[in-house]
């Protein structure tokens, strides 16, 4: 069994618990290594990090491609407590403005590593590039639907203008950006907040 068929979530009892240990072992430390930076490690640096053998990585992962893919999944697998924005659809807008900022932040900063490795990859394989596209599919929707009684309030043409920039301005690259650029998650905040509530001034007059 390679690690694209197993769950990674659900705990395997019996006999194979080691080797299901050992699998979750490499997983994490490939992803312990994206963490440091390093965002194509090899096969020895894993199993180094993992404590088991360079030949166990390769018994359980057909390829580093394939241990790659599991921990990324696995990285979305920690993140999903941050899916959902703290307040509600019908919360006044400055709320849920502050609130997506909120999510995105939390969201990205925990989840930077992978997804640096995933825009790197991407262009090179189709899998991680399908799976890149849901994510900004998912994330781009949840836009949409958040402030769905702003946008409908919108004329047709601007309200397409109006969306994307938001889409544009609450999506990981412009994260990554700003903190590349040196700012803090206070100043990310900040940044967003006032560029979400300008958007949709100019869109209300």
């Amino acid at each position: 069994m390679t690690a694209a068929t197993t769950d990674l979530s659900r705990p395997i009892d019996g006999r194979r618990a080691s080797r299901h240990r050992n699998l979750l072992a490499v997983v994490d430390a490939m992803l312990e290594l994206f963490d440091e930076g390093n965002l194509d490690p090899g096969a020895q640096e894993v199993a180094d990090r993992s404590g088991v053998s360079r030949r166990s990585v390769f018994r359980y992962f057909e390829d580093m491609e394939t241990l790659g893919r599991a921990a990324i999944r696995r990285m979305h697998e920690r993140l999903d407590q941050y899916a959902t924005p703290a307040a509600a659809n019908d919360a006044p807008l400055p709320e849920r403005i502050a609130a997506l900022t909120e999510q995105r932040i939390n969201l990205y900063s925990r989840g930077a590593p992978a997804a640096r490795v995933m825009r790197l990859r991407a262009p090179f394989r189709p899998l991680i590039h399908e799976e890149l596209e849901r994510n900004r599919i998912m994330l781009d929707t949840q836009v949409a639907n958040y402030f769905r009684p702003e946008l409908d309030a919108i004329e047709a043409i601007p309200r397409g203008e109006i969306l994307a920039a938001l889409q544009v301005l609450f999506s990981f690259e412009t994260f990554d950006g700003l903190v590349v650029r040196g700012r803090d998650e206070a100043d990310v905040a900040a940044t967003v907040i006032r560029a979400a509530t300008a958007i949709f001034a100019s869109a209300f007059g």
